[in-house]
């Protein structure tokens, strides 16, 4: 399913930064991230670094405000927008495609074996200021490295990212070894994330939970003040919102895809959470 939505490209990603060479990875220290408001999914990994002010960022169905420092982690598949928070921000990201860094790497399941690339709870790392310090050691070489000519920069930024991934594991290791988090509402996003195409009822997650309809509705609405319903509906408008932009798709063929069971429903459906048609908010998005 995923190969037919609109993801931004590497390329795109460095038009947003005013850059147009087309390496398999790119670079980038801003005072002025592209604010980008509509979900989007990217070819790419990110790692940023940000060392300066606020942003908004939405994950999934999940806002959070950003503050510096911070560590934000985004795999390919992950449906994510940017808001202005703060007007004065400094951020490292640096974006590379998975066969770059798996070039040389016999385990082609590496990049999947954390968690934080994938997972909504994950993607975030707040620093404290011995971490800070040494990322700010390491997106110091990358920028060096970046910059330079030299014919093994591929190969050196390729060992930068695989420091980065290490640091970030060991801090994601540590927070989920002081944090509590609640288990069933934690199993219940990923297993949202992975069946809401085919399976909109409460009860089915309820089931495969091993939990009852009114427990697992309890445990949702207290930890997210949103009911389980509200969680389902929202991942189908989000998904609904990231095919839209693909122009190449009908609108019949998104809904054949989110499995309405037609056109008109979907039409509904969506209006009912959005206020205006899928048509117009297509047309919107062009304006």
């Amino acid at each position: 399913m995923k190969n037919k939505i609109l993801t931004y490209s590497l390329t795109h990603h460095k038009s947003l930064f005013s850059h147009a060479d087309q390496k398999e990875y790119f670079y980038i220290q801003t005072s002025e991230h592209p604010y980008v408001s509509e979900p989007y999914r990217a070819e790419s990994f990110a790692i940023e670094f940000l060392r300066k002010g606020s942003i908004i960022v939405q994950i999934g169905l999940e806002k959070k405000v950003v503050h510096a420092p911070a560590i934000i982690t985004l795999g390919p598949s992950v449906i994510r927008s940017f808001s202005k928070n703060n007007d004065e921000i400094l951020i490292d990201i640096i974006f590379f495609k998975p066969h770059f860094f798996l070039e040389n790497q016999a385990n082609v399941f590496f990049l999947s074996q954390y968690d934080f690339f994938e997972n909504s709870q994950s993607h975030l790392s707040q620093l404290t200021e011995t971490d800070e310090n040494r990322f700010k050691r390491i997106f110091n070489l990358i920028k060096e490295a970046s910059e330079g000519n030299s014919k093994h920069q591929a190969s050196i930024l390729r060992s930068y990212l695989y420091i980065l991934i290490y640091e970030i594991d060991a801090i994601q290791i540590e927070k989920g070894s002081t944090e509590v988090q609640n288990t069933l509402y934690e199993k219940f996003k990923e297993l949202l994330f992975k069946d809401f195409l085919n399976f909109r009822t409460v009860q089915h997650y309820a089931d495969e939970l091993n939990v009852s309809r009114k427990y697992l509705s309890e445990i949702i609405k207290k930890h997210s003040g949103k009911t389980a319903s509200d969680w389902i509906n929202e991942m189908v408008i989000l998904e609904s919102k990231v095919l839209l932009q693909n122009k190449k798709m009908s609108i019949n063929q998104i809904s054949d895809l989110l499995h309405f069971s037609d056109q008109s429903v979907f039409g509904r459906f969506f209006k009912n959470y959005e206020g205006i048609s899928p048509l117009e908010y297509r047309k919107k998005q062009n304006e």
